[in-house]
């Protein structure tokens, strides 16, 4: 039986003194309302009301339940209020400063569509780390290795120019004796300076003979962009980020670095239920084509590439269908 819809029906009956005024004052037909009460009645085992009479008049049992059946309903409709208000609280996510706005926006609207307000937070890495664990968001996109990652972006070297080959090696920018002007610096943006991107390319500059100035962490992404498109030094980023900059983005050819994110929350929370509605957004605002599998294998290119599926592969600035720039597809011009 359900008891609060009964003690609804009941309770508007008897202050109005009329089953058909009742009714319709709770929101429901007259057969409705007094098929509730009777049913009210045949759980109490006692009339609510008078049977002899044309209106409707509380038995003393009846007068005795009224109230207790009133604070029911009103703490009925006390819950119902406050679980809207929950459901319609912000879910504060902290986000990675690499998204576009056009993205995040597209983001925030899916996540209405699902019922869910998103509040987003842009931070950095360490301190989307420090904004959940102090409980100042619910959760937030974690940067971890590709192997741990939910969504898994490639990333490589960008500059103005065309490199006219389909990778581009390290080994390429050593500065010789005769080598004119400066030495090229690769610049590693806020969001892809943590130890599972930053250590490794560390090790292949010291391998390859680069000087240590040669790989340099920005302080912010504006600021290493604009040191890129002023000379030839390159970005270390994902294709989207080199297609918005209007820069030819080539893999590395001596190693495959991916960004890697995934979805914590709080100790008490669960984001799969997020994840589960928003995964395919999240991967849209994160440039990330699929999702990862953690610790499984990656596809059927070489050095960790997922492979393309062929597709039309003619929009060089894209890449063919299915592209996660490991190929050498998505370039922003001729591929050598």
């Amino acid at each position: 039986m359900d008891l609060v819809g009964a003690c609804r029906a009941f309770v508007s009956v008897s202050e109005r003194g009329s089953f058909t005024v009742g009714a319709a004052a709770a929101r429901m037909s007259q057969p409705v309302a007094s098929r509730r009460v009777a049913a009210l009645e045949e759980h109490f085992g006692e009339p609510l009301f008078e049977r002899t009479s044309r209106r409707a008049v509380l038995t003393p049992f009846g007068r005795d339940m009224l109230p207790v059946a009133r604070q029911l309903v009103q703490a009925a409709d006390v819950l119902l209020h406050e679980a809207e208000v929950v459901k319609r609280k912000p879910w504060r996510l902290a986000v990675p400063g690499i998204c576009a706005t056009a993205d995040l926006a597209r983001l925030v609207a899916a996540a209405r569509g699902h019922g869910v307000t998103l509040d987003l937070r842009v931070a950095a890495p360490a301190q989307r780390r420090e904004l959940l664990y102090a409980q100042q968001v619910r959760a937030a996109l974690l940067a971890v290795p590709a192997d741990d990652a939910t969504w898994s972006v490639p990333l490589g070297l960008a500059g103005v120019d065309d490199p006219g080959v389909k990778r581009v090696y390290l080994e390429t920018l050593r500065l010789g004796r005769a080598s004119p002007g400066p030495a090229r610096r690769i610049w590693v943006q806020p969001e892809d300076d943590v130890p599972h991107i930053r250590d490794p390319l560390t090790r292949l500059r010291d391998a390859v003979g680069l000087r240590p100035a040669q790989l340099v962490a920005a302080d912010e992404l504006t600021a290493a962009a604009a040191e890129v498109l002023c000379t030839r030094d390159l970005l270390l980023c994902s294709p989207a980020q080199a297609t918005e900059l209007a820069l030819h983005w080539r893999p590395i050819g001596e190693i495959a670095l991916s960004r890697g994110l995934a979805l914590a929350a709080v100790a008490e929370g669960n984001p799969q239920h997020i994840q589960a509605r928003l995964g395919d957004a999240i991967a849209r605002c994160l440039g990330a084509e699929e999702r990862a599998i953690p610790g499984g294998d990656r596809g059927v290119g070489g050095d960790g590439c997922d492979g393309c599926d062929g597709g039309d592969g003619a929009d060089a600035s894209r890449g063919c269908r299915g592209c996660r720039g490991c190929c050498g597809c998505h370039t922003g011009g001729v591929v050598a």
